[in-house]
């Protein structure tokens, strides 16, 4: 199954790990989504757990824009 891409719109990117804290890639990944092959995409998003411990927290104020 074609793996979705879990932008949600909130490019900020985290200095120290150079993660997005809204969908946890990096700006690469984000630019290569598309030409990336599903083995490589479902290995990102199951990532995502142990990058999410590692970016700061998304502001709340920010955090809402998701819905």
């Amino acid at each position: 199954m074609a793996a979705k891409s879990p932008c949600i719109d909130v490019c900020i990117f985290d200095c120290p790990t150079g993660f997005c804290v809204g969908c946890l890639r990096t700006l690469d990944e984000s630019r290569q989504w598309k030409k990336m092959t599903d083995f490589k995409r479902h290995q990102i998003l199951n990532d995502a757990k142990r990058r999410k411990s590692k970016v700061r927290p998304i502001p709340q104020s920010i955090e809402t824009k998701e819905a």
